[in-house]
């Protein structure tokens, strides 16, 4: 360590202690990185771990001295994914509730989230697991309980409020949940998933999710 970097402070004037894992944490994130784009590219099967030697700059030892055995990589790179796919879409439980305009706010959000879930890199993240459910059935496991806690779950605490309140006559507010993904971004998802040529339209996309939000509003709404 030179004279510089073992007197570093911060603003405070604090030493800087460099955290002994940082080379080792670097190295990591360089296997994840390549790793994923390896198991999009080719999926499980033909990934190889030579591939992601080469991609990644780090050594094959190191790789396996990391997470052990590509079986092992390929959970760990794809179940340390699943919970951020939906990280750029805030939770809604409390805004769609107390929202002054419901239909306006269920719109809002299932067009947010359904632009989120069309992503090229969520799709292809998503076919690779549905590809490998056989296999990894964890994975399925992990990526329906991301989904309901960051956006099922709170949606159902809003109907139940809304239903309270009787805004809403919602006698199942986890199946009204279902049923309002299932007649927006679950129309918009299917396509996509399978057909992976099919661009995001912005006037389809509207029209399904405002025809979707009505027939819900049709069945639910008390007034």
């Amino acid at each position: 360590m030179d004279a510089e970097t073992m007197n570093a402070t911060d603003e405070y004037g604090i030493p800087i202690i460099p955290g002994p894992s940082d080379s080792a944490q670097r190295k990591r994130q360089a296997i994840i990185d390549a790793a994923l784009a390896e198991f999009l590219t080719e999926g499980y099967s033909a990934a190889s771990m030579d591939a992601i030697t080469q991609r990644s700059g780090v050594s094959k030892a190191t790789i396996y001295k990391h997470f052990g055995n590509k079986e092992r990589l390929f959970l760990a790179v794809v179940g340390g994914v699943l919970p951020q796919t939906y990280a750029g879409l805030q939770c809604c439980g409390s805004s769609i509730a107390q929202a002054p305009d419901l239909r306006a706010a269920l719109i809002n959000f299932t067009t947010d989230w359904t632009r989120l879930v069309l992503r090229p890199d969520i799709m292809s993240l998503r076919r690779l697991v549905i590809g490998e459910i056989d296999r990894f059935p964890q994975l399925g496991q992990l990526w329906y309980r991301v989904t309901y806690d960051m956006n099922n779950g709170p949606l159902t605490e809003a109907f139940t409020e809304l239903d309270a309140r009787g805004t809403l006559a919602v006698p199942d507010p986890a199946l009204a949940v279902q049923q309002l993904v299932a007649a927006t971004l679950g129309v918009l998802q299917l396509v996509h998933t399978f057909s992976t040529d099919t661009e995001v339209d912005e006037a389809e996309l509207s029209r399904v999710i405002t025809s979707g939000v009505d027939l819900f509003l049709a069945r639910y709404a008390t007034a």
